[in-house]
């Protein structure tokens, strides 16, 4: 049985935004090695329009991102979205029933999936299907964009923590019941 992770970086305020801020290298290894490990991933159709970066190669990319590039290219990829946009490689598009095709695969793959994207993140918690919260906390105050949580936070409970990298720190919540 898989389980659903939803992780992502976010400010010491709580918003997301992947041009504000990134990984440090040490961050950046961190992430290779949780890539190389998934099952997959099940992005919205917005971070899927923002991981596809990874498809295509670049010149100016260093040898952690082609190993990043590499090991993300390899995963399955499950898009939810209401459109009918084609997806990359590796990649399945889920429309319809979508709790029943998240249900179904949560029980029929092995290891963890990667969920990304706040607004997909909130659907399958109301849904009961995320299993996990990692939460890489920045020291960086944004003071204005895209909250982590898309509408009402649910109540989780801490299990772990861990310093990743100096000054960032990965909050592991569960929900709470």
């Amino acid at each position: 049985m898989a389980k659903f992770i939803f992780g992502l970086n976010q400010s010491l305020d709580g918003y997301v935004d992947h041009q504000a801020f990134g990984p440090s290298p040490t961050l950046f290894r961190h992430f290779i090695g949780q890539v190389r490990d998934q099952a997959g991933m099940i992005y919205g159709r917005r971070m899927y329009e923002v991981m596809r970066y990874w498809d295509d190669d670049s010149e100016e990319w260093s040898a952690d991102e082609r190993e990043y590039a590499e090991a993300w290219r390899s995963r399955p990829k499950w898009v939810v979205s209401r459109s009918q946009d084609p997806v990359g490689p590796c990649a399945t598009l889920v429309t319809g029933d979508i709790e029943s095709v998240l249900r179904r695969l949560k029980a029929d793959v092995d290891g963890d999936i990667e969920v990304a994207g706040p607004d997909l993140a909130h659907s399958l918690g109301k849904l009961g299907l995320i299993d996990e919260y990692q939460l890489y906390v920045h020291p960086v105050v944004l003071g204005h964009g895209k909250p982590l949580f898309a509408g009402p936070r649910p109540r989780l409970r801490l299990v772990a923590n861990e310093i990743i990298d100096g000054d960032v720190v990965r909050l592991t919540y569960v929900p709470a019941g």
